[in-house]
């Protein structure tokens, strides 16, 4: 432990790679609940994810219960890398993985949330992690960021695919508990749900000193902080003006010139994680997949 009441970031690369390729299978028995001809497929495998992944966490942390929870409950300080990397081997799974080991982690998942439960301290009010309108928000915030962080810094989904990606998703938000029938299926549906919550967010002390963490976490090279420090222009830069507001940050202006700086951050970073153990011939298989696909 450091003096800070988290612990650093070492390993964050290395660690959040080793569970990626682990959740893409050699030789799977299925194509899974998306398959190589998915939206969700190409939408995972986009240079913009590490936006859309600490966008959408700025965006969770907004919900006072479900940030209670995480805050209560999750070796979040004690091993935050960990965590990330967990929810990179949990994604991996879901969307590339075969059918049974998807439902084995969100099971897993259940399992867990089935345990935290609790009164946030904020608002008096009490959660529990497995509550839907709880994983709906948590859902719908990945989602949602995916989208944006695209259109924003990577390539973007034409508004046909960007539907099919949010109806796709759905699966997801139903293996770990969500009905069906509270899902947006669309971005327009996504979109209105999201404005819907809005009433209930707030940036609470705890996700304030959260999100500070990932915002600048110690312990990375100096390379890497570097490059962090644009990941993290893009995800501030891309959150609505509201969510900015209740954060009081003041993002930079997305210009052209410094979209593209950040486009070429995510190139490097990419570069970097492809020299992990395993991750190459983990996308050499979803790309052989996808053309064979393609193909047929």
């Amino acid at each position: 432990m450091t003096e800070d009441p988290y612990a650093d970031a070492t390993g964050l690369v290395e660690r959040s790679a080793a569970a990626y390729a682990e959740g893409v299978p050699e030789r799977p028995a299925d194509d899974g609940f998306f398959g190589p001809a998915s939206v969700t497929w190409r939408a995972t495998g986009d240079l913009s994810a590490p936006v859309a992944g600490l966008r959408a966490l700025l965006m969770q942390a907004l919900h006072p219960l479900a940030m209670a929870g995480v805050d209560q409950h999750s070796d979040w300080r004690e091993d935050p890398v960990g965590r990330l990397a967990a929810t990179s081997a949990y994604l991996a799974t879901v969307s590339f993985g075969e059918k049974a080991a998807a439902e084995q982690a969100a099971a897993r998942v259940r399992r867990i949330h089935e345990y935290v439960r609790g009164t946030d301290a904020i608002t008096g009010r009490p959660y529990a992690a497995g509550d839907p309108a709880l994983l709906l928000w948590v859902h719908a915030a990945l989602v949602e960021s995916t989208i944006v962080a695209r259109h924003w810094f990577g390539a973007p989904l034409e508004p046909a695919d960007a539907d099919r990606y949010v109806a796709e998703m759905v699966v997801a938000a139903e293996l770990v508990g969500v009905p069906r029938d509270l899902v947006p299926a669309s971005a327009a549906e996504l979109a209105g749900y999201v404005e819907s919550v809005r009433p209930e967010l707030a940036c609470t002390p705890a996700a304030s000193e959260s999100m500070a963490y990932l915002l600048d976490p110690p312990g990375l090279g100096e390379d890497l902080a570097e490059i962090w420090q644009d990941i993290r222009a893009g995800a501030i830069g891309s959150l609505p003006d509201w969510a900015c507001e209740l954060y009081g940050y003041r993002p930079e202006p997305m210009t052209d010139q410094r979209r593209n700086e950040i486009r070429q951050a995510l190139g490097v970073l990419d570069a970097v994680f492809l020299g992990e153990p395993g991750v190459l011939e983990a996308r050499q298989r979803i790309a052989a997949r996808v053309r064979a696909a393609q193909r047929a």
